[in-house]
């Protein structure tokens, strides 16, 4: 939808639940033919473990940052007319939302397919971290998104980390927010560019 850029990024501080229905409002308009979305809430076991709640922290101006720069690659693949993206940061006890992302479109396929995007690219790049709680215990949580991510940028020709040794990592054609940012040289090391 040229010359519209209708995208609402928010990171919600600790205890302030995700609105729900002032994201649909946002991302509502007559010409949308379709709002895909996604609502990611704490369930109460995970690993035969109960869950008592999910804690996010984040690196909030980046995170902000990187997540207007996946909603500005969305926007390059598909034909849509609004976004809206919030995170909870703090405790979110179970059943309640941590993450919540509409996108309104013309057409069904590229509201369903941007969303999809917009929540993988989210967990595999945005500096916000989950620790699960658990009656038990607690451990941060690495997302399997990231850490395929991380597989990734290690690899170069089939090889992973110069270490001359085959690594099976599963291949995707998705445009990514900072995967040009970091760049791995022939020793293995990560040479990052914080230049915008």
């Amino acid at each position: 939808m040229a010359g519209e850029d209708r995208t609402l990024v928010e990171i919600l501080e600790e205890n302030n639940p995700v609105d729900v229905t002032k994201y649909m409002t946002y991302v509502s308009a007559p010409q949308a033919g379709a709002i895909a979305t996604f609502s990611g809430t704490t369930r109460d076991t995970f690993d035969g473990k109960i869950v008592v709640e999910l804690r996010y922290e984040s690196y909030v101006s980046m995170a902000i940052r990187c997540i207007k720069s996946i909603c500005s690659l969305a926007r390059s693949s598909w034909n849509l007319h609004s976004i809206a993206v919030a995170h909870r940061l703090g405790p979110v006890p179970v059943g309640e939302t941590s993450v919540f992302i509409a996108v309104s479109a013309v057409h069904r396929a590229d509201a369903l397919d941007a969303c999809k995007f917009l929540i993988d690219e989210l967990k595999a790049s945005v500096p916000i971290w989950k620790k699960e709680v658990y009656s038990n215990g607690e451990v941060w949580k690495e997302n399997s998104e990231f850490m395929e991510r991380r597989l990734d940028l290690g690899k170069k020709d089939g090889i992973c980390c110069g270490s001359g040794r085959e690594v099976p990592v599963k291949s995707h054609d998705r445009k990514t927010c900072c995967g040009a940012k970091v760049k791995v040289d022939e020793e293995g090391l990560a040479n990052i560019n914080s230049s915008e």
